[in-house]
């Protein structure tokens, strides 16, 4: 089963996109429109002053597959960075049942803004798919590397993912070692697994048991945070 569903592509406070609801009793909204696919979403948050851009890139777990938009995690992320004073916008560039590859494919377009801090969260579509390990840890160390090409002033961040049991322990042990490698080779912050706390209980996500629902999401903002708060006050890296 692929991390399937729709797409978000939305600055925090731009446009806000209508998604159907987890079964989790979170009271509807009032919705909106949402902007067609394509259209200058990635731009909204150039309305932000002096605030600089964190793009988050990731599969339907970073869309928020399931929920409102203002309830996945990089929106949520926002409304802390907000409480904390710090001069970010949170970009969510999520695409559902998007595999490394998907992403290695349309990295140009997402990087065309200057990004000060850039979140990577992939494999786990690879992972469900039983991808060799070796291959998705070369398309990803891929995408680390055009990162550090296209946008080297950018402190980049790479989620830690796992594979499901099913696939053997040794499949396991792989996929977990790969992120930390990774994050050596190319310089890059190891954030914690994303679904730390989540991930295997039934009353914290949505029906098919991969995706959060909003009491979930809220535990995965906080494991995110735990990580992304520090590099967020760290000093800018010096373009080189």
């Amino acid at each position: 089963m692929l991390l399937c569903g729709s797409v978000v592509l939305a600055a925090c406070g731009g446009d806000r996109r209508s998604a159907r609801r987890a079964s989790s009793g979170e009271p509807a909204s009032n919705k909106t429109a949402a902007a067609p696919e394509g259209s200058g979403a990635l731009a909204a948050g150039a309305t932000s002053g002096a605030r600089q851009t964190v793009l988050f890139l990731g599969t339907s777990l970073t869309a928020g597959l399931g929920l409102e938009p203002d309830s996945a995690y990089p929106q949520q992320l926002q409304r802390k960075i907000d409480a904390a004073g710090l001069p970010y916008q949170t970009v969510n560039a999520g695409v559902s049942g998007e595999t490394s590859a998907g992403l290695l494919r349309r990295l140009d377009w997402v990087l065309q803004r200057p990004a000060a801090v850039i979140v990577v969260e992939t494999g786990a579509n690879d992972g469900l798919r039983g991808l060799a390990v070796e291959a998705t840890k070369a398309t990803i160390g891929q995408i680390l590397e055009r990162i550090r090409r296209d946008r080297p002033e950018a402190r980049v961040a790479l989620m830690q993912m796992e594979a499901p049991p099913n696939l053997g322990a040794s499949y396991t042990r792989a996929f977990h070692a790969m992120y930390p490698a990774l994050a050596r080779e190319h310089g890059a912050t190891l954030l914690p697994f994303l679904l730390d706390s989540v991930a295997g209980h039934l009353s914290l996500n949505q029906p098919d048991g991969i995706h959060p629902n909003y009491v979930g999401e809220r535990l995965v903002t906080e494991t995110v945070w735990r990580g992304l708060e520090r590099l967020l006050r760290a000093p800018a890296t010096p373009a080189h």
